[in-house]
């Protein structure tokens, strides 16, 4: 009796390396997307507003403006900063204690606002910046503006460049999996020719072709996932402060869009392919 012949062939096996390095690839600017933007988050979420408040405010006072602050959709987190505290930061970053010379601490009390990284836009900071001075309480407002700009400015160019560089990397990686399947194909074409002559239909001839490559597609997008992870999982052992940019969720998400895009793009390569030589005439195949 004969043996049925594997799928997993060496063309199968030479398919699917091609495929896995172009997930890879793919994968690779994905994931630095995404770790972009994670950078971007915490680069904003990081830089903080000082309100100082006024002189003669009450404890209770205070009290009430933190509660009413961590209400509001632009604040992150809050950190109340008393008189004392301030001068000794003031003492620890200068080894001089101002307070000596002066004859009283000339620091006020103030809270530093960290805001939600949707709200550190300059439309967002100028009128968050208005509404806090309403607050009688607050005399005066502060950040780094110019820094703020620096980074937004900085952060959108190498979003825009990440962003054009993957839709690159996904039309070069079709091309070249739609190629390395167009070659598979080619090589098979005078049995697609033969089973038209034998009345096979369409749908039985792309059949074990579409099956083939979607398999393709699985365990190459399950190899590029695994090298993507392991590649993540030791940046993160290695410096373990990655791990806010170099989230779960963005490995997860990487992951999933490595498999669906490889088991799509080989499958829609197949079915292109296959129609091609099953539309062709024999005179057509040489």
């Amino acid at each position: 009796m004969k043996k049925r012949k594997s799928i997993f062939d060496m063309q199968f096996i030479t398919a699917g390396i091609s495929t896995t390095m172009v997930l890879f690839l793919l994968g690779l600017v994905v994931f630095f997307v995404l770790t972009a933007n994670n950078l971007s988050v915490y680069i904003r979420e990081n830089i903080a507003f000082s309100a100082i408040l006024d002189d003669n405010i009450k404890e209770t006072s205070i009290i009430k403006l933190q509660e009413s602050l961590n209400k509001k959709d632009y604040v992150k987190k809050i950190v109340y900063i008393s008189k004392e505290q301030a001068l000794e930061e003031q003492i620890e970053a200068m080894g001089t204690d101002p307070s000596e010379f002066l004859g009283h601490n000339p620091f006020n009390a103030s809270m530093e606002i960290r805001l939600n990284a949707g709200y550190t836009d300059p439309d967002s900071i100028k009128w968050i910046e208005k509404e806090l001075l309403e607050n009688k309480n607050i005399i005066e407002v502060s950040y780094p503006q110019n820094l703020l700009d620096s980074v937004n400015k900085n952060l959108k160019k190498i979003s825009v460049f990440l962003l054009g560089l993957a839709v690159l990397l996904s039309l070069i990686s079709f091309s070249l999996i739609n190629n390395t399947i167009r070659l598979t194909i080619y090589s098979k074409r005078f049995l697609i020719h033969t089973m038209k002559l034998v009345g096979a239909s369409w749908g039985f001839i792309r059949r074990p072709f579409i099956s083939r490559n979607l398999w393709i597609g699985i365990l190459s997008g399950a190899a590029a996932n695994a090298i993507l992870t392991a590649l993540a999982y030791m940046a993160v052992k290695y410096e373990p402060e990655l791990l806010v940019i170099i989230s779960p969720e963005s490995v997860l998400i990487v992951a999933v869009a490595v498999m669906v895009f490889g088991i799509i793009i080989t499958t829609l390569c197949a079915y292109i392919s296959i129609n091609k030589y099953l539309r062709m005439k024999i005179s057509e195949l040489y």
